[in-house]
């Protein structure tokens, strides 16, 4: 039997909620105890088996334990109960640049970093380079750190910890952050590892970039693991059954932006009969109303409404430009309805995004983003993608 790449067993992880805390030597003593705390469990009886070169998906909702049972893996916290086994060397992608030195040139902490993940020197001068490229920051890699942004410091942090080749690769929401580009190139290098046989235990929220990266994937529920099998069906399972909770964790993630002269009020997908629906099946009609206001009079204002993916691809855009039911004038409440006769998307949840600009576009009187999502069911379980196309499979033996 070959030996697994990661093995948990039984792992039991808990910490400390103070309600007070002993803030002086005098408090403490006049109490004659410790300050008053329960235990949080963020693990319980966690089993785990990671065969080599797998790729496994961890999701969750916040404080499920995913970050834990990572810091766990890697040594950072030890588990009250249980073990954890790892076979390999290890690399852990958890807060990227966390182990920069600020004074230090980014040439000087790429040697200090390098090392630190078991890089000798003969090793990180021979990719050296290589790690600059990767990163792009050729123009700046003499810099102190303490004058990079955030975005240039996670680039070099990545860089690092991928040309370390390790065996054993741990990822925490790395792949969310940074542009495009830097998305692009960060997901192409897990895809390279995944090619040369690497094991890889990504966890992340963007349940797309999992189903695209995993074969198998862990739920953790409240720090259990729920459930375990393949990416489509545990992704199935988790956003039918924690859409609720989605709704409410992601209120924050709304944003709005604009000069102010219109404003968005309400923004609602309602189903064919134009009652409030968030959740549809593939193929079926959606309507999306969008209410406003202004308080003084705009000449030819246009609404423009956008679909985007839980990852942030733009799947499709819309404005009333398109239509003959344009807005000659707003200069008080109005409301505007979008019919999508059928939305041939793929199962997931999509984010909608309004805006009222002027007849060019290129002023956002108010910009609102991700201020409504439509979650969509019934999609083929092993299909890709955005899109739902219909679609058949015909099989047989060739016949001579």
């Amino acid at each position: 039997m070959t030996t697994p790449a990661i093995q948990v067993d039984s792992v039991w992880k808990n910490f400390r909620l103070y309600h007070e805390r002993n803030r002086y030597i005098k408090a403490a003593m006049l109490r004659g105890r410790r300050a008053s705390y329960e235990e949080f469990w963020a693990l319980s009886d966690v089993n785990l088996t990671v065969p080599k070169g797998a790729t496994v998906g961890v999701i969750g909702s916040n404080g499920s334990g995913k970050t834990t049972l990572l810091k766990c893996l890697t040594g950072i916290y030890t588990p009250e109960r249980g073990s954890v086994t790892i076979n390999g060397n290890i690399a852990a992608l958890l807060e990227l640049g966390a182990g920069f030195h600020a004074e230090l040139s980014g040439t000087e902490n790429i040697y200090l970093n390098g090392s630190i993940l078991g890089m000798t020197k003969k090793e990180i001068d021979a990719k050296f380079d290589s790690i600059v490229d990767f990163a792009g920051l050729q123009q700046f890699i003499d810099t102190p750190v303490k004058n990079f942004s955030s975005g240039m410091v996670v680039r070099l942090g990545f860089s690092i910890a991928t040309h370390v080749e390790p065996e054993v690769l741990l990822i925490d929401e790395i792949l969310a952050v940074g542009d495009q580009e830097f998305q692009r190139k960060s997901t192409e290098k897990i895809e390279q590892f995944r090619r040369e046989g690497r094991t890889i235990l990504v966890v992340s929220h963007s349940l797309g970039l999992v189903q695209q990266l995993c074969d198998t994937v862990v739920w953790l529920e409240k720090g259990h693991v729920k459930m375990v099998g393949g990416a489509a069906d545990v992704i199935a399972a988790y956003t039918g059954t924690t859409y609720g909770n989605f709704a409410r964790e992601d209120a924050s993630s709304k944003t709005r932006w604009g000069t102010g002269d219109a404003q968005i009020t309400q923004v609602s997908t309602l189903d064919r009969n134009d009652q409030p629906n968030e959740t549809l099946v593939s193929g079926d009609e959606l309507r999306v109303r969008i209410e406003m206001n202004s308080h003084s009079r705009l000449e030819s204002p246009v609404v423009r409404l956008q679909l985007e993916s839980m990852t942030g691809e733009l799947v499709w855009s819309t404005t009333t430009q398109r239509g003959t039911a344009t807005l000659r004038v707003l200069d008080g409440p109005a409301a505007a309805v979008l019919r999508i006769p059928s939305v041939p998307l793929a199962e997931g949840t999509y984010y909608i995004s309004v805006a009222i600009t002027d007849a060019t576009g290129a002023t956002e009187f108010d910009h609102c983003q991700h201020w409504a999502k439509v979650h969509v069911t019934g999609g083929q379980p092993n299909d890709g993608g955005v899109v739902a196309l219909p679609s058949e499979w015909t099989v047989g033996r060739q016949r001579t």
